[in-house]
């Protein structure tokens, strides 16, 4: 467990995040409901489930792109979806997203993806901007890339890259979707070692949706597991504890890939 986490645990303060009897749904199809948990400040937690479960629709709703048909999501104590305009963009103003693909954009460099939210929220002059975002991209391992083009690096630095430009806000929480897909186990383990030294360096608070079972394993304090049978989460705990003592049959089953398909 992560030293920023320790540290909040028992303080009266609001979970960073908190989702309240969530029911997602596409049209009349119901995705999956009755979703209650909270996200501790400085906590890597991360959402799990096999292939259709809901993952990234559940993260559609956290980072404010879809939301919930029933059911309250929280930051800081504030239901996000029934604040003012003027509230929800301070609250995504502290947010962080690296999107499975990446979404760098491919006509600009490095540097210049990197700079982009500095330029469009920040005051900060050229030279200021040059010196952060450099400082990121040296963070995440890409100092001397600063004039690449995405196709110009492998999959695992665009990766590095698009997480650098995720953090050039300094956010408080960041979100991952699916951030091992397409990369090979050394560049996936290289990945984790950011989200671990993010949290434990910064204190960031760290979402991360995957069913990558090593990187479950290495990063998570707690996990979610949605049941696509029961369309709602039936587990909730250190990934360690689920394994040994699961409290369902498809819980045992994804921890430790026993049958097909659970990817």
């Amino acid at each position: 467990m992560t030293g920023a986490l320790l540290a909040t645990r028992g303080a009266d303060v609001a979970p960073a995040v908190e989702v309240r009897d969530l029911t997602m749904m596409y049209e009349a199809r119901v995705i999956m409901e009755d979703l209650s948990f909270s996200v501790e400040r400085g906590e890597v937690f991360v959402i799990m489930g096999g292939s259709g479960s809901g993952k990234s629709t559940l993260l559609k709703h956290l980072i404010g792109l879809k939301p919930p048909a029933r059911g309250e999501i929280l930051f800081d104590g504030e239901d996000f979806f029934a604040a003012d305009a003027g509230t929800r963009k301070q609250v995504l103003r502290r947010m962080g997203v690296l999107y499975q693909n990446g979404a760098l954009w491919s006509g600009l460099t490095l540097a210049e993806n990197v700079a982009l939210p500095l330029e469009e929220f920040t005051r900060l002059d050229a030279a200021a901007i040059e010196e952060v975002v450099a400082l990121k991209l040296a963070l995440v391992g890409l100092r001397g890339f600063e004039t690449f083009y995405p196709d110009a690096i492998s999959g695992g630095m665009r990766k590095r890259a698009a997480l650098a430009r995720a953090i050039a806000l300094d956010p408080e929480v960041l979100f991952f979707d699916e951030p091992s897909s397409g990369l090979d186990p050394v560049s996936a383990s290289r990945l984790d070692d950011l989200i671990l030294e993010l949290s434990a360096s910064f204190g960031t608070t760290i979402v991360v949706v995957t069913h990558d079972l090593a990187s479950i394993f290495r990063i998570a304090d707690r996990a979610l597991f949605l049941d696509i049978e029961k369309k709602t989460m039936t587990a909730l705990g250190s990934p360690d504890e689920l394994r040994d003592d699961p409290p369902s049959d498809a819980v045992h089953r994804f921890l430790t890939r026993s049958s097909e398909g659970e990817t």
